[in-house]
């Protein structure tokens, strides 16, 4: 299931209704990503505080590139379940941005999906992030070691027992 939605989540009452009922499922894989109250300078790696961050989006495209993504991951891993819920507007430090769930027999595929999924999403999904900050807002950049992240994923993976 994949929602992008303006709108909190509660954690709880989504992993309640997630994977419920398949007897199949042997792990459970959840990654929860939230607003910082820091970021890095561009240029030298130097922090500097953030106080909100807003993301946009194109209703429609989001949701079908978050789709193919996530069609990708069930054809690299043997997944009963995936969600992601993607939030959009205004965020402040501490709110949640992100929840991805995978469910599967075993737990290392419910691990490599899960990590899989944040990785690409962070680089495929079309998301703009504009974080406020004491010297205004800035477009926050693509950034090499998400490129980089996302990249291990090229080759194809192990999965199974």
């Amino acid at each position: 299931m994949i929602r992008v939605q303006r709108e909190d989540f509660d954690i709880g009452a989504e992993m309640a209704r997630f994977g419920a009922g398949n007897a199949r499922v042997g792990g459970v894989c959840v990654f929860v990503g939230l607003v910082r109250d820091m970021t890095e300078d561009a240029g030298g790696g130097r922090t500097k505080p953030v106080g909100a961050m807003t993301l946009e989006h194109y209703p429609g495209m989001t949701e079908s590139e978050i789709a193919a993504i996530e069609k990708e991951a069930r054809a690299r891993w043997p997944l009963e379940d995936v969600l992601v819920i993607h939030r959009h507007g205004r965020l402040e430090p501490g709110d949640r941005i992100v929840l991805v769930a995978t469910a599967s027999a075993h737990r290392e595929a419910a691990f490599e999906a899960c990590h899989f999924l944040i990785d690409w999403l962070k680089t495929k999904a079309p998301f703009w992030k504009r974080e406020e900050t004491p010297s205004g807002g800035e477009w926050v950049e693509a950034r090499a070691t998400d490129d980089r992240a996302a990249a291990r994923w090229t080759k194809t993976p192990k999965s199974g027992p």
